[in-house]
């Protein structure tokens, strides 16, 4: 069975820091791409941050130099340091994966980051 948790969302005011978690289960962790969406309330969904089952990184001009995903295939987790945090941050952040070979990528239930002072 699929399943991604997220984790770490939360309050922080502007120029803090959070760090989001996804921890994965139902695949072959090391052999999936994964990466972090967003979606601010009346927005479409975005691409913040990607990791490639060989570590390629793509990051959204927006977060680019702020944030950090990493990821951890002896863990089954992927993570998004987020730094310097802005108030136009502030959506639901989702955690996404796509294994290599599969036809389907599986989301996260989301968790909600709220940059604000």
């Amino acid at each position: 069975q699929v399943q991604l948790k997220e984790s770490g969302g939360g309050l922080v005011q502007p120029g803090g820091s959070l760090t989001l978690s996804c921890e994965v289960a139902g695949f072959i962790f090391s052999m999936t791409d994964m990466a972090w969406y967003r979606q601010a309330p009346g927005k479409e969904r975005e691409l913040v941050a990607s990791i490639s089952s060989g570590a390629e990184l793509n990051y959204a001009d927006s977060v680019q130099g702020r944030f950090i995903i990493s990821r951890f295939n002896d863990k089954n987790t992927v993570t998004l340091q987020m730094n310097s945090l802005k108030p136009e941050d502030t959506g639901v952040y989702y955690c996404n994966a796509l294994p290599r070979g599969w036809s389907q990528a599986y989301w996260g239930q989301g968790t909600q980051v709220t940059v604000t002072s």
